[in-house]
């Protein structure tokens, strides 16, 4: 009689915590040293998306920053002009099932020291704000007015439309920021939802998946749904990562593109960090297979110089028959994408010096 043997295999919960556990291991132990600002950088950002799209971390995935977690406010003490990644780090491990409390008693340091005060970045001080108050502490300081100027710099929709990736950064994470990630309603506007638009359509024609990824993420947080074509686009990028791992890792990759592509498809109801990682060095690489048409966009459009129109309906034949065809095609997606896309394209052609065009132009 033959022997029957057993195969177990790992549930899908065991296998989510292997690929969360290999993925915090990463970041913690094998990219940076502890040390570089560009540790904290990372690591914050990992821990807060896992903490702000609800991810299940198993206790024992959170290992690889007890050590940090440990001496947090021996850090903190040394490095203040780091708080606000230290805060993060320190109240996202709390979150995710590290500890607990240290997190309230380094943000009352923080309040008594006034680092807040040291903040320039209406952005920044609110952030700061954001993560005293995310465990009760209060440094007195009203975000009545702060968050106002952060949302008049977002109903500013012309500053969107032409390509200026620091205002466009500064956009998605104004309304991180003010929805508390995803937490509350921000209560912005129409206009500061174009602003998003018209971010997401440069973002789109520049093939920038990881500012796509973000204006997506943004858009859900704000209460609005960013078109299916985006969605799509962000989930397809993110499917074709490559991973490098082991002796094959390199420091300069496209981690944060990685991070955010599935952040964006997690805010979208997909499953995140699908792919799986080895415990040990890892490097993320993007597809980047395909053309940006922005440039030969922009190049087209310039070279018309007087001739050029705010109309996109005076222009729309003649910019898509002299691009290329893969060119034409992404403006004509990015063009039906959005209900704004003429506006877009007013702001984007840059004719605020000429008289206003009425016919349409030949080639």
């Amino acid at each position: 009689m033959s022997n029957v043997i057993h195969l177990t295999f790992p549930s899908r919960s065991e296998q989510r915590a292997a690929r969360h556990a290999a993925l915090l291991e990463t970041f913690a132990q094998h990219r940076r040293d502890e040390g570089d600002v560009f540790w904290l950088k990372e690591n914050a950002e990992i821990l807060n998306i896992l903490e702000c799209t609800g991810q299940e971390v198993d206790r024992d995935a959170l290992i690889a920053h007890e050590a940090f977690y440990d001496t947090i406010g021996e850090r903190l003490e040394f490095f203040p002009q780091y708080y606000r990644f230290l805060l993060s780090i320190c109240m996202d491990l709390e979150s995710l099932g590290l500890g607990a409390g240290k997190g309230e008693a380094l943000a009352q340091w923080v309040a008594n020291q006034g680092l807040v005060e040291a903040e320039l970045s209406d952005l920044q001080r609110g952030e700061a704000i954001r993560l005293l108050t995310r465990v009760g502490v209060n440094c007195g300081d009203d975000v009545t007015l702060v968050n106002d100027k952060l949302k008049n710099f977002g109903r500013r929709s012309a500053t969107f439309s032409i390509p200026n990736k620091k205002a466009a950064y500064e956009l998605t994470h104004i309304a991180f920021y003010l929805s508390e990630y995803g937490r509350k309603d921000p209560h912005v506007d129409a206009a500061f939802l174009q602003s998003l638009k018209f971010t997401g359509t440069l973002a789109f024609l520049d093939c920038n998946w990881d500012l796509l990824a973000e204006v997506c993420v943004a858009m859900r947080y704000c209460g609005a749904v960013p078109p299916s074509d985006w969605d799509d686009a962000v989930a397809n990028v993110t499917g074709r990562f490559a991973v490098a791992e082991g002796e094959h890792a390199v420091r300069q990759d496209d981690y944060h593109e990685y991070l955010v592509c599935n952040w964006a498809l997690s805010e979208a109801g997909g499953k995140s960090f699908q792919a799986p990682i080895q415990a040990g060095p890892v490097s993320f690489h993007s597809d980047r297979m395909t053309a940006a048409p922005l440039r030969e966009l922009s190049e087209i459009i310039y070279g018309l110089q007087t001739r050029r129109s705010s109309d996109w309906h005076l222009m729309r034949d003649y910019v898509c028959e002299n691009v290329s065809e893969d060119c034409a095609d992404m403006l004509l997606r990015a063009e039906a994408a959005t209900d704004c896309f003429e506006d877009f394209f007013a702001g984007f052609a840059r004719t605020g010096m000429s008289a206003p065009r009425t016919e349409v132009l030949r080639a």
